[in-house]
């Protein structure tokens, strides 16, 4: 996910989006330990995409105390 698309995103649509990249990485964890893991990749691609929308949350909620 780029983050141009996740700045169009309304605040709910981010919620909604880091809740279900949580429960992904959760099942790929979970796959990693069984050993059923077919894309390494995908959980640092997991990771950052999490990383990416809590860091626009955070920059929104920075913009909107500031006035």
């Amino acid at each position: 996910m780029k983050y141009s698309e996740i700045k169009q995103m309304s605040d709910a649509e981010l919620d909604s989006q880091v809740n279900e990249l949580l429960r992904e990485k959760l099942n790929l964890k979970i796959q990693s330990r069984t050993g059923q893991l077919e894309k390494i990749a995908r959980v640092r691609q997991v990771r950052r995409d999490i990383a990416r929308i809590r860091t626009e949350k955070a920059a929104r909620a920075a913009a909107q105390a500031n006035g």
